[in-house]
Order: structure tokens, then sequence, then C-alpha cells
């Protein structure tokens, strides 16, 4: 697949990922792909639900390394507001004697606003095929699209926190956006993890909804850290999709703290060694001391080991016992304190 999808991996769906040629600075347009012209059939089209409208497209031009070779051609969104960010047209089918590639754009109603024509990219259409050259860049035509009865996917995780290793189910629902009531039939959707959800499409729609537009799906722990979607079918891209991951319960750090002395004369500097459980490497540790009754102030700060340890160092002011603990504030969890414990300056 073009370099452009897997830069995407934050949006759920290779149909995003050829938004525009812009978005992929790390390759070159192909340097045999010649394109001359570019013309689709229609200007605006009106669409609902979860029809698509043909729109046929011209492509003129040459490539001359695989001249029989299809192409697809990407439109990105200058208008509006829909899921679809950029369409892809299917694979256009190469006549050598008029030196043209045809086919069609199939335009979901999750299109709805305008659309110029930005780029060519060779086909056929292949997620993960490592094609690493970038779409070359086309400023084509504009289509307007009227989308109405748009799909709206909702997903409801059970339970609402999933303990890491702990399995989950997802209800999915597919919904008339316009309405809130299902489309009526059940509805082929493909509910996938991981890369399937942004670099190809696994192994297809094989999931039914029921009527409602209802479709249950256990989970194994294995894949609670994976990213979760349910992708619309369309060709040669989904037309619709929701992908996320699934939240994790909150768990307070455990925070622990032993000075390497007990005591020390004062102005001597004493190392603090600790650990911290459920918290990332990187995150701050500081040394409070304790001022007065209640006051706890920071003397020294640390940072936490990818071993999930730190050592921070304790430094005694005067003759006595003194009040110590270590703080770690909330980094990728919540803030917590390590027990108190004394140094003696002598």
């Amino acid at each position: 697949m073009k370099r452009v999808l897997s830069a995407l991996l934050a949006v759920p769906i290779a149909a995003l990922g050829f938004a525009a040629a812009p978005l992929a600075a790390h390759a070159s347009p192909d340097p045999d792909l010649k394109i001359t012209s570019i013309t689709l059939n229609k200007t605006a089209v009106a669409v609902s639900g979860l029809n698509t409208v043909p729109v046929t497209v011209t492509v003129k031009g040459s490539y001359a390394p695989e001249p029989t070779q299809p192409v697809n051609v990407i439109l990105s969104r200058t208008g509006g507001s829909g899921m679809d960010d950029s369409l892809l047209s299917t694979n256009l089918v190469r006549n050598e004697s008029a030196g043209t590639w045809t086919g069609s754009l199939l335009v979901p109603s999750t299109a709805n606003g305008t659309f110029k024509v930005s780029a060519v990219m060779t086909g056929p259409y292949n997620p993960g095929s490592g094609n690493m050259t970038d779409p070359t860049p086309y400023s084509g035509q504009t289509i307007t699209v009227t989308g109405t009865h748009q799909p709206k996917i909702t997903a409801t995780v059970s339970p609402k926190l999933v303990p890491r290793n702990a399995p989950y189910t997802i209800r999915w629902a597919v919904t008339d956006a316009q309405t809130g009531k299902p489309y009526g039939s059940r509805l082929r959707v493909a509910l996938q993890n991981d890369n399937w959800c942004v670099e190809s499409f696994g192994p297809g729609y094989t999931n039914l909804t029921d009527v409602n537009g209802v479709v249950t799906k256990s989970y194994p722990g294995s894949l609670g850290d994976y990213l979760n979607c349910l992708l619309l079918p369309g060709d040669p891209a989904p037309i619709g999709w929701l992908s996320f991951f699934v939240a994790r319960p909150v768990t307070k750090p455990t925070v622990t703290a032993v000075p390497s002395r007990t005591s020390a004369p004062v102005g001597t500097i004493v190392p603090v060694n600790g650990s911290v459980h459920t918290v990332a490497s990187g995150c701050k540790v500081y040394l409070q001391r304790l001022y007065g009754a209640t006051q706890w102030r920071t003397v020294s700060t640390g940072q936490v080991r990818s071993s999930g340890r730190y050592t921070v160092n304790a430094q005694p002011a005067y003759k006595g016992s003194i009040a110590y603990r270590s703080y770690v504030p909330a980094c990728n969890s919540i803030a917590a304190f390590s027990k108190a414990f004394y140094i003696r300056g002598t």
C-alpha cells in the first residue's frame, strides 16, 4: 500500500490514507506515471444511507513500466464535514489504444460535502502491498456530494474498564444518524483489530448485524491493547467506520522509598532508593521533606528508570529526626506517595 496509508495509523481505515499527496512526505511520486487529464462525468450527486452512487472517471496518461496496470484516483475534501475526508476510485481499467484508464468512483453518503481530484496512484488498490511511492499530485475537477441518512456507528464495551489480560465484549450498532433508527435489515460488516483496521481488511466483511443493526463480539484479553474497529463495506475501501482502544482501570501506583542510611551527619547526601509499580519509565519522582506539622516541600527530584526503580537524594539539614516521603505526580496514572520515613541528622 502507499506510504500515505501506513502514516495514518491513528485513523481506523485505509480509505483515509490517501487523503492528499502532501500527507506523505517520506517518499516521492512514481516518475513513470504521467497524467494528462482526469475527467468526472458528474459534478454533483445525491446519495442516501448505505448506498453509493457511481461516477465515471476517465484518466488520460501513461505508465511505461506496465502499460496495462490499473490506477486509482484520489479526491480530497475541500468543504463540508463527514466521515470521509477522501475518496478513492475503484481500480480503473486501461484502454491502451485510447491511452486512458476508465472506471467508477462509488460515492457514499458519508462523503457529504465537496471533493476535488487531488492525485493518482498506480493500482490495483491493495493495502499492505509495500509500494512506497507517493500518489502523483493532480489538481482536477470538484464534485459536490449531498449525503443524507448517513450511518452512525456506536459501541458499548463490557466491562467499561477492561483489566489487563481480561476478556471483554463489544456491542456494536449501526443506525441511521438522521432518524436514530436502524436501517431495518441485516448488515454485513467487518469487526477487526490492530493493523486490519488500518492497513487491510483481513478476512473481509464476515460479520452480520441483526435487523436492528446490532452485532456483539467477544474478544480475548490478548487483544485489549490493540485497536478495535467496525468497518462498513465499500469498493475499494470501507465507506464508514468506528475505531478505538478499550479503556483501562486507573491503578494507583505503589511507591516504595528506602534511605541508604537512617542517620547521617548534617549536610551529608543520603541516596534514597525505591520503586514505582504501574508507572512508565521517565515519570518524575519528588523527594519531599516535612516542614512543621503539615507542610511537605520538594527537596530532590528523580525519575523512574526502565526497571521501575528510582533514586533521589536526602540531605539532613539539622540534628534530629527528619521526615521524608517520595511523591509521584500523575503521569500515566494517578498521583501517589510512599510511606513517610525518617533520617536522623547527627
